[in-house]
């Protein structure tokens, strides 16, 4: 690997630390809070340092079906996890219930076709992972993110127009880009997917560290902000 491929594969492996900081400090808030938001939150940043770690390895040389399988799942799981994290921004409690159940439902099945779905590796083009997952695959996967993108859409509205303050829209914006990175990919423009990534990342680590810690907040706004409490 040339001093290019390199840098290259430092610059992966130091946004999938970044993720996993950010996904760490949501468990954190949440074994401290207990607010179901955080580990939703934290579930779907977890996966996409996952994704991350898995672009990371392919980089560097290590590529096999099994991890393609796992990279193709986590791209779409994120993208429901992470609108799971701010959909009670919209606070209606009975779409909150069955827009969370259909998104658990649909990530277990699209888990069972996943990995039971061979990927070829020729998806993978010079250490980038460029090509479309089979059509089945983009199929199921497209109940996850096709409602995950409108929520995320949904909530970033909502969240604007209630509060004003740029650290809550720069933690959903980041959230609706990352997720629109998944979207892209499952939709075959898989290129979009590396930019999305650094973008979401750079917005939810900015708006995450920037946020002041809340002083003399009753609960109800803090679950109001959700993870910018």
């Amino acid at each position: 690997m040339d001093a290019t491929g390199a840098a290259v594969a430092a610059s992966l492996a130091l946004l999938t630390v970044a993720l996993a900081w950010l996904t760490t400090r949501a468990f954190v808030r949440f074994f401290r809070g207990h607010e179901r938001t955080q580990i939703m939150w934290g579930t779907g940043m977890g996966m996409a340092s996952a994704a991350m770690g898995i672009e990371t390895a392919v980089y560097a040389g290590f590529c096999s079906s099994p991890l393609l399988e796992g990279y193709v799942f986590v791209s779409a799981a994120l993208v429901g996890l992470l609108s799971l994290g701010c959909v009670h921004v919209i606070r209606a409690r009975w779409f909150a219930r069955i827009y969370t159940g259909y998104i658990l439902f649909s990530c277990a099945v699209l888990g069972v076709v996943s990995f039971s779905t061979p990927v070829p590796l020729s998806l993978v083009s010079g250490g980038i992972i460029s090509g479309a997952p089979p059509t089945f695959l983009l199929v199921v996967s497209s109940f996850i993110t096709g409602p995950a993108t409108i929520v995320l859409l949904l909530a970033s509205a909502v969240s604007l127009r209630r509060s004003r303050r740029w650290q809550t829209v720069m933690i959903i914006a980041g959230a609706l880009v990352l997720g629109a990175g998944g979207t892209l990919y499952i939709a075959a423009f898989p290129v979009f997917l590396y930019y999305a990534e650094f973008i979401g990342i750079v917005l939810l680590f900015g708006g995450v560290v920037s946020l002041p810690k809340p002083v003399g907040t009753s609960m109800a706004i803090r679950r109001s902000a959700g993870m910018a409490e």
